[in-house]
């Protein structure tokens, strides 16, 4: 039962990460290489879509991260899930700190009333969502070295 929650577990979290990863690295070098108008309507939408599915997932990953450190207790690899699971809240307290506010505002942009400094607030969200990347990342690691 165990072993089946560790590989559910990291699969799901490796999954968030890959999500996140292209956000960053490749969804959002689409986005900018639009004209403006289709820009920031594509991180307006992307904000509703993944601003509704993201907490869900960083939760249930949380969650499951969690139930693993309790259930794999005294295990070799447990110190490597407690680490990750830390990692995983860090980057809820910055989503929640950092990152939501800025979406918040973004998802309800249009062209008629974006504010003047839209690239910029995309632009530290942007920077924000390379930390949590980074974190998220660490997590998956510890996570995958636990196994071994």
């Amino acid at each position: 039962m165990l072993n089946a929650l560790e590989v559910f577990t990291t699969v799901s979290v490796g999954l968030m990460v890959g999500v996140e990863f292209s956000v960053a690295f490749v969804m959002n070098r689409i986005f900018h290489a639009l004209p403006d108008d289709a820009n920031q309507q594509a991180h307006s939408h992307g904000g509703r879509m993944l601003g509704a599915a993201m907490p869900v997932w960083y939760i249930s990953s949380v969650v499951l991260v969690a139930i693993w450190a309790v259930a794999g207790w005294g295990d070799a690899g447990t110190g490597l899930v407690v680490t990750s699971g830390v990692l995983l809240i860090v980057s809820v307290i910055m989503s929640l700190l950092l990152l939501v506010p800025i979406n918040n505002r973004g998802k309800t942009w249009t062209a008629q009333n974006r504010p003047a400094d839209w690239k910029e607030q995309m632009k530290r969200w942007e920077s924000y969502h390379y930390a949590r990347v980074a974190v998220i990342v660490a997590a998956f690691v510890a996570l995958v070295a636990s196994l071994v």
